[in-house]
């Protein structure tokens, strides 16, 4: 059935958070700090791995990759959460929630397979050092790029080319801070028991498998290279450790979101918040703070600003 003419619904409203309206101005203030630090730290990651000469390295190339997609996310969703603190009525348009929706798990998911290649890189870069350059090509690197859209498409069209066809004609509450599948589709008109399962399987059951696979392709790296020196150990470890925090804080929300998505959970929006505020802006405070190259390329890239500025 076609959407236009099958639904009623024209917009849905947007629960939010029930708080007070001190509360309300605080969490304002709050997200928009978060989500300008947000974006303009990611763009400083963006701008270092672009006009940096010493990180020429498939690995900051893939970190910058990772810092453009983390700012999409987070721009999918943030701005009209902020904008809807300060307003009574918190509605989104109908196709304004499916353009949400679309474009969340298309990043998403571009995001799930950028980390599983970055995984890859590390592997490489550990278990195979000599030929590191050889194997992580710029054609490689293009062709990863590629791939993760490409799964980020698929991932996205093939659930939202179901749900935009179904019938809304009430209610239209959703009871969250931006529209997602799971929440959407539990209002349509219609039967959607089989839409359900499909959802799960897509979104949930694909999370918890690729989380499954990075932490079991980390263990290998570690024990390989136990195997190989104990003293390379705590490299490899200091290494991963950035990537095993930041795996974790990204398919941790999305595994208790997507997993069990029909049940009501009170922690559903923190977990929402975490998921599309928190961790876009953790990202690159954990790239940034446990790398000194690029913390030294950063500083480097800075003076040579000032330099340039005071010589013109």
């Amino acid at each position: 059935m076609d959407l236009k003419n099958g639904s009623v619904v024209t917009e849905f409203i947007l629960l939010g958070f029930s708080a007070g309206w001190e509360l309300q101005i605080v969490f304002f203030v709050t997200f928009s700090l978060i989500y300008s630090a947000t974006v303009l730290g990611n763009i400083l990651i963006m701008v270092t791995v672009t006009c940096s000469s010493t990180l020429r390295s498939p690995m900051y190339f893939l970190l910058g990759y990772l810092s453009f997609l983390d700012m999409c996310l987070s721009t999918v969703t943030t701005p009209k959460m902020i904008r809807d603190l300060l307003t009574e009525h918190k509605t989104i348009s109908m196709w304004g929630c499916m353009a949400q929706m679309f474009f969340m798990h298309f990043f998403g998911g571009a995001e799930m397979t950028l980390l599983i290649a970055m995984a890859f890189d590390r592997y490489v870069a550990i278990c195979k050092p000599l030929h590191y350059r050889a194997i992580m090509s710029h054609s490689l690197l293009k062709g990863l790029v590629v791939f993760s859209w490409t799964i980020g498409f698929i991932h996205t069209m093939s659930q939202m080319l179901l749900t935009v066809n179904l019938p809304f004609c009430g209610p239209c509450i959703i009871d969250n801070i931006f529209c997602d599948i799971p929440l959407v589709i539990k209002l349509a008109c219609m039967e959607i028991y089989t839409l359900e399962l499909f959802v799960i399987a897509d979104s949930g059951l694909l999370t918890f498998i690729c989380f499954l696979l990075l932490l079991v392709s980390y263990t290998i790296f570690l024990v390989t290279v136990q195997q190989r020196s104990s003293g390379g150990l705590s490299k490899a470890l200091s290494t991963l450790s950035a990537h095993i925090t930041v795996v974790i804080l990204f398919f941790g929300p999305c595994i208790f979101i997507y997993a069990w998505p029909f049940k009501s959970f009170a922690s559903n929006k923190i977990l929402a918040v975490f998921y599309t505020v928190i961790t876009p802006l953790l990202n690159p405070i954990i790239y940034t703070l446990r790398n000194q190259k690029m913390q030294w390329a950063m500083r480097k890239l800075r003076f040579q600003n000032i330099s340039s500025t005071q010589n013109f």
